[in-house]
């Protein structure tokens, strides 16, 4: 059995290893084994306004007055935001608001309590 990891452009499983490189027969991709590795996802980290790491579930305050699109409020500066979830998204954070609802702040608007 090969422990060869499959090619990166086309996912062959037929990658062979030639000095110091892999290479696919399939579609001629090269690369070098320190770029699989490097290759790996790493957690992204959130940070708010003043740098403070954000964590799921922590409660944040509102550092400007955001006016949310298609409504016709506006979120207050100061306004605490409690339970925040993070996502993977243009927008940061998941949360609710009193009085608005569900809504998506991107962390540079919000500082950590």
């Amino acid at each position: 059995m090969s422990t060869l990891p499959p090619c990166p452009e086309c996912n062959s499983e037929f990658t062979y290893e030639d000095r110091a490189h892999y290479i696919c027969p399939e579609c001629a991709h090269e690369w070098s084994p320190s770029a699989t590795e490097a290759a790996e996802p790493t957690e992204r980290i959130y940070r708010d306004s003043a740098g403070n790491v954000l964590q799921d579930g922590d409660t944040v305050t509102v550092i400007k007055d955001l006016k949310p699109k298609g409504s016709g409020g506006v979120i207050k500066m100061g306004t605490k935001v409690k339970g925040i979830r993070l996502v993977d998204s243009d927008h940061d954070i998941d949360c609710k608001i009193d009085g608005h609802g569900a809504m998506s702040l991107k962390s540079e608007f919000v500082k950590k309590v």
